[in-house]
């Protein structure tokens, strides 16, 4: 490819790999997500899809411009993974989630006519109590207690998925087809911050409500253009950590980590961030799951070197097998919170590196991802 000066070439990903031993948590998932599930299984053999967050939906002093992300603005190309949310879906008026249900649904559109991949993260605002989705003391419950099989607010949480449900359901690409998404729910649910974890619920509770969320989308809404993603923050660091509320292989499509800390927020710790995430990488290839780094970055990017130094290090440390890596969103109106770079900033010239590296996969890399071979 020729962009913005630079000239690689990347080879054309088409087809997917050896992949027997894996199968989805959905037996009756679309013929188009099976094919992104087995073909990111076989591009994570050699290559890692760069994402981003909200990419483009908005970014550095700006929003809602058509065709545009920040990336596509430094590289020529939009990122291979859009990062939407579900945070609108709930707690607020009618009118305006039917809204929210519309802006992402034309996002999540747009990227599959395209041929980009989707991941749906979900900042669930609290069923039963104030707070938004994070926890607040005083004011959140705990509120998986109340929405699991035999709470009190069970009903409300199927009402709930009942709407995610028929949205997914509605979500369909200009080829009349319904557009895969990698669903990650109760994310980060290792930490407290968020009222779905780990202080405010047990083991038993959380698995509960994993496999009742899947099981109820898929077997009761029908939802069937999901592939589901459990990714705890960083807060392990053997398997057996890692797995402590992990809901089963039957009940789960992708492995991944949240990871900030180890990246450079609270200082380098290549190293540790690496062996965090072969572990997940690692259980992945056993399992027959998809693994990725399912969210990082550093805000502000204020190693301009940060790309190529920290990150493509540990994406290509020796074994490990991630099909995607998503840097968190740039604000649209904040001059300092930012994870990917914009025409102008002093990471661009290691980004265009990082973007010309064979091993890194943007959305015009991508071929026919929702194809099997």
């Amino acid at each position: 490819m020729s962009v913005m000066g630079c000239s690689t070439t990347k080879p054309a990903i088409t087809s997917a790999g050896n992949t027997a031993t894996a199968s989805l948590a959905d037996a009756n998932a679309s013929a188009e997500t099976k094919a992104l599930f087995y073909n990111l299984m076989a591009l994570s053999k050699d290559h890692t899809l760069f994402g981003h967050q909200h990419a483009t939906e908005y970014g550095h002093g700006w929003s809602g411009d058509a065709d545009r992300s920040d990336v596509k603005s430094v590289t020529g190309s939009h990122p291979a993974v859009i990062g939407v949310d579900f945070s609108g879906f709930t707690g607020r008026s009618d009118e305006a989630i039917q809204q929210e249900k519309a802006d992402v649904r034309k996002t999540v559109i747009d990227t599959y006519d395209r041929g980009g991949v989707v991941t749906v993260a979900w900042h669930f605002s609290n069923p039963v109590s104030g707070g938004g989705f994070y926890w607040k003391d005083s004011v959140s419950l705990p509120g998986v207690r109340y929405i699991i099989p035999g709470g009190s607010a069970n009903e409300k949480y199927k009402e709930i998925l009942r709407g995610v449900g028929e949205w997914a359901n509605n979500t369909k690409g200009k080829d009349g087809k319904l557009v895969p998404m990698i669903f990650r729910p109760f994310h980060e649910f290792d930490g407290d911050w968020f009222w779905w974890g780990k202080g405010h619920t047990t083991r038993d509770e959380f698995i509960s409500l994993w496999r009742f969320t899947v099981s109820y989308l898929r077997d009761s809404v029908g939802v069937h253009n999901f592939i589901y993603a459990f990714s705890p923050d960083n807060k392990f660091n053997t398997e057996e950590q890692f797995l402590e509320r992990y809901p089963g292989d039957e009940w789960v499509d992708l492995v991944g980590m949240d990871n900030y800390g180890d990246m450079g927020r609270d200082g380098y710790r290549v190293e540790v961030a690496t062996n965090k995430l072969k572990i997940v990488s690692d259980y992945a290839k056993k399992a027959g799951k998809l693994a990725a780094f399912t969210e990082t970055g550093l805000e502000s990017i204020p190693n301009p070197n940060w790309w190529n130094d920290v990150l493509l290090k540990v994406m290509k440390s020796p074994g490990m097998q991630l099909c995607y890596v998503l840097v968190w969103r740039n604000d649209k109106t904040s001059p300092t919170h930012y994870y990917a770079p914009f025409p102008g900033h002093s990471s661009v010239p290691d980004f265009m590196k990082f973007y010309n590296d064979p091993f890194t996969l943007f959305e015009k890399d991508l071929k026919k991802v929702y194809e099997r071979k």
